[in-house]
């Protein structure tokens, strides 16, 4: 059998698989990987049924169902004040990490260098890796994890091509706010740079800030792909269904990679969800939904060694743990699970080279309420 090299030498099972994997060993509280233990609503899953029995059960086209599009291009308009076209500036895909792959591929060429904001979603660097790009990773320093412009602006060469952000931003929990869009959107253009924005969490923006999107900016829009996804927003992340909006010229290097790599995406779902999306208020009230969880989980969390750090948006939240152990957090929540019941995620994977002071865990707090009441009881009193 021929040798054969890595492409991605450094990459192993995923964290979220790993402590999964170790939540069931010792039988914990599963707060680490990040899915609802709650179901999509009935009526949309009656929509996916009757859209089989009707039999829609064939290919859709690659770019995703027109209807679907088209409710799609309806929903943007009335969030944000602007309406892509349906048919040349949006591509469902199969889920949004399908779509950052694809979107990566189509956008970086060997030896570009892209920006990553540090902690990062883990799919963006292997993305840029085999895209054969050098990720040039700038970390958001704890506790505020602000992003730095300035050290973002200082870190771009001749070999920069593209920025990728995450707002709301998972893991951390923070949203941009207007002076972060002013200085991206100067960054980018004083650097004729792209711009790849993750806005997967768009619908669960806490406290009365705003979600400011890139579609609301046409400057920075006539450069960037903005992925979303349609499993956060409906509680269906096993259905791997979302979407891809840039403009015409992106948009047809965007299918290039697209129809090579998932040509296209499950029709049932793209039948229902185009029907289902007809009511605003099918993703509307999320913001209250999940605040109203993340506030339930800190109550019931007082009292534990924990330090609940501030969370604006999407459904994980960052604990620091300085007060129960100095070990790295690799080590201290493979321990926690099977010492204390309660599986958490280390965020040091979502970094390239992550800071050795790091003492943070990740949980997820899209649960029922008797699961973050039983969790939050196990945290207050476990002994580690």
């Amino acid at each position: 059998m021929p040798d054969i090299t890595s492409k991605l030498p450094a990459a192993g099972t995923s964290i979220f698989a790993v402590m999964s994997a170790l939540a069931n060993q010792h039988k914990a509280i599963n707060l680490a990987q990040g899915f609802p233990n709650f179901e999509p609503p009935q009526q949309l899953k009656d929509l996916v049924a009757q859209a089989i029995q009707d039999g829609h059960n064939q290919y859709a086209p690659m770019p995703g169902l027109p209807a679907l599009r088209e409710a799609i291009a309806n929903k943007i308009q009335l969030s944000y004040g602007v309406r892509p076209d349906p048919g040349a500036e949006i591509t469902v895909t199969a889920g949004a990490t399908q779509g950052l792959f694809c979107a990566i591929q189509a956008m970086v060429r060997k030896g570009d260098e892209v920006i990553l904001l540090e902690p990062a979603y883990d799919s963006y660097l292997p993305a840029v890796l085999l895209a054969g790009g050098i990720p040039v990773s700038i970390p958001l320093k704890s506790p505020d994890f602000r992003v730095d412009w300035d050290e973002v602006r200082s870190r771009i060469t001749s070999r920069t091509s593209l920025i990728i952000t995450n707002n709301p931003h998972n893991p951390v929990g923070k949203v941009f706010r207007s002076e972060d869009m002013i200085a991206l959107k100067k960054i980018v253009l004083d650097h004729d740079l792209l711009l790849l924005s993750d806005e997967v969490y768009e619908h669960l923006v806490f406290d009365g800030l705003p979600h400011l999107s890139v579609l609301a900016d046409p400057d920075l829009y006539s450069r960037s792909m903005v992925t979303f996804s349609f499993g956060k927003t409906f509680h269906a992340t096993g259905w791997k269904t979302g979407y891809i909006a840039a403009p015409p010229a992106l948009s047809a290097e965007f299918r290039k990679v697209h129809q090579f790599n998932m040509f296209s995406v499950h029709t049932p779902s793209q039948v229902a969800l185009a029907t289902f999306m007809d009511d605003p208020a099918s993703w509307g009230g999320l913001n209250d939904f999940y605040q109203d969880k993340r506030d339930y989980f800190a109550r019931h969390l007082e009292g534990s060694p924990f330090r609940i750090l501030p969370c604006e948006g999407t459904y994980f939240g960052l604990l620091d743990y300085s007060g129960i152990s100095e070990e790295d957090d690799l080590t201290f929540a493979r321990k926690y699970t099977e010492r204390c019941g309660v599986a958490l995620i280390p965020i040091s994977p979502f970094y390239k080279s992550a800071p050795r002071d790091n003492r943070t865990v990740r949980v997820c707090f899209a649960k029922t309420e008797d699961v973050l009441e039983k969790a939050a009881a196990q945290m207050r009193i476990a002994v580690y």
